[in-house]
């Protein structure tokens, strides 16, 4: 088994997750970050993150870090961190590509004594049922006797500041006892709020999935509370606030719920259990809910536009934010798109401004060109879709300007005062 000293750490996948993780690795440690894209590697050899998560003086205080697209070059390494995406494909089932190539890649450069520590969000049993196998096709080697395999879920949150990789608790595991301890101490090192050692891989899979998966029901309850007070003439912002005097109150908020982890991990979860026998009825009636919204909201949205009088077909609405949340630029699973596929299905023009939003990559995965900026007096409707601080911080007048007359300001994110909105979610 390895020892901390001749630890040399290759990051595989330089993402959300990817990068900052090898960031830190790199200020302690010889570390590899790799990633298949040229372009990325090129930018960060620059000192320049798109994700905005790593600022180019942290790049530059990594001096142990260098980046790398080619996978030969992590060939030297003798720790492997896997953080690859792992998505849902168009029929929700778990699609495990980008893990498995990145596994079958590991296996090629792997040597014996080597350890394999993934990160990317999996059902339990994934790490050593599906991965494992594909790196000893590759090497040659045998699990557990030539090399080592180690999970340590990722909960990196785009956008926050405050709540960072080294402020945050590490759940850690290992395919052996010698090989958890490794992998614990490796993490301690870079994690000074401390480490989670969990008794098994599978247990540290299983956490990762509920830490979502819990979320993820609490906001669909919140949601379907919200359709009812709607139906009720109740501000559910109002119910909330009431609501949330007692000091049990759970603070969730309705919502549209996107991005790679709340709106991806259950379905990781409810795939292994159904695998196993059993139909997951709450997990999915959460799923149900939340992926709903986007019909909800774009009803609600024309309905109101109905009883002040705008005429809906070749109408205008303005929606504000594309990425899954504030002030991020990540655009992978956010439902805003759901909304705005809605609201074109009752013939109406969908403009979308995004300052966070990257416009080639808003046009190359969901074919929405960005408004860079929205004219004044022209829209029917606006939709507070995202609660960046560009929206946040504005006032309710510059909002108001951008309406046409008769118009509806829908906010779903309670940016403005609800005096100054027409609905709230």
């Amino acid at each position: 088994m390895l020892d901390m000293k001749s630890a040399r750490i290759a990051v595989i996948g330089l993402g959300y997750v990817g990068l900052p993780l090898a960031v830190e690795f790199g200020r302690l440690f010889p570390t590899v970050g790799f990633d298949l894209n040229p372009e990325r590697i090129s930018a960060l050899r620059k000192g320049e993150d798109f994700t905005r998560e790593v600022t180019p003086d942290e790049l530059s205080q990594a001096q142990h870090l260098q980046f790398v697209d080619n996978v030969k070059d992590i060939r030297d390494c003798n720790v492997y961190v896997v953080t690859v995406p792992t998505p849902v494909d168009a029929h929700k089932r778990p699609d495990l590509g980008p893990l498995l190539a990145a596994s079958r890649s590991v296996g090629g450069v792997l040597s014996k004594g080597d350890v394999v520590i993934f990160e990317s969000t999996v059902y339990p049993g994934a790490t050593e049922e599906d991965c494992v196998p594909v790196i000893e096709d590759a090497s040659g080697l045998v699990f557990n006797r030539d090399f080592f395999v180690g999970y340590s879920p990722e909960r990196i949150n785009p956008g926050d500041m405050q709540r960072r990789l080294p402020s945050i608790v590490k759940v850690t595991s290992g395919s052996t006892p010698e090989a958890a301890d490794f992998v614990d101490s490796l993490y301690a090192a870079i994690v000074p709020v401390g480490t989670h050692k969990a008794p098994s891989i599978a247990v540290a899979e299983a956490a990762k999935v509920i830490e979502n998966t819990q979320r993820d029901l609490n906001i669909a309850l919140v949601n379907e509370l919200a359709m009812i007070f709607h139906r009720l003439g109740i501000d559910t912002a109002d119910v909330l606030e009431a609501a949330g005097t007692k000091w049990n109150f759970l603070p969730f908020k309705p919502g549209l719920v996107g991005g790679h982890c709340i709106g991806v991990d259950p379905y990781y979860l409810t795939h292994k259990a159904q695998a196993v026998g059993y139909n997951p009825e709450v997990i999915l009636a959460g799923r149900r809910i939340n992926d709903a919204m986007g019909k909800v909201v774009a009803s609600e949205l024309i309905k109101a536009m109905i009883r002040k009088g705008v005429a809906i077909e070749g109408s205008e609405i303005l929606v504000m934010g594309l990425t899954f949340k504030e002030n991020c630029p990540d655009l992978r699973n956010t439902r805003v798109v759901d909304v705005i596929a809605e609201l074109q299905d009752y013939g109406v023009t969908v403009h979308v401004h995004d300052p966070w939003a990257d416009p080639e990559q808003a046009r190359a995965i969901y074919g929405i060109d960005l408004v860079a900026a929205p004219e004044n007096g022209r829209y029917d409707a606006v939709v507070l879709a995202v609660a960046h601080d560009e929206f946040s911080k504005d006032d309710p007048a510059k909002i108001s300007a951008l309406c046409a007359s008769p118009s509806v300001i829908y906010d779903l994110k309670h940016i403005l005062p609800k005096s100054a909105v027409d609905l709230r979610l």
